[in-house]
């Protein structure tokens, strides 16, 4: 097996996982909360302690992954440019009465 071939093949790999991956779970964890949320601070004595509400993913611990973000993006362009409703012709004609 040649190098390239090997290569093309490792890289369809990984597409077809990470696709499979946004597939099956489109949310993944915050990357700056680690998915608490919040961010985690110390007091004075070394003990953890709940911090500020995460601004990144609003609290909610969970965000959108790439993938998933760039297929609903290509989704949207879809749908806009093949719009059904516009192409439909109307039911009863203007000059039948």
């Amino acid at each position: 097996m040649t190098l390239v071939l090997l290569a093309s093949a490792c890289l369809l790999a990984v597409t077809l996982g990470y696709a499979s991956l946004c597939a099956a779970s489109p949310y993944g964890d915050c990357r700056k909360c680690r998915g608490f949320g919040f961010a985690m601070k110390t007091d004075r004595k070394g003990r953890m302690k709940r911090g500020k509400h995460c601004r990144r993913c609003d609290g909610h611990g969970k965000r959108i992954r790439v993938g998933r973000h760039l297929y609903n993006l290509w989704l949207h362009v879809y749908r806009d440019g093949t719009d059904t409703t516009a192409k439909k012709p109307a039911s009863k004609p203007v000059w039948k009465g």
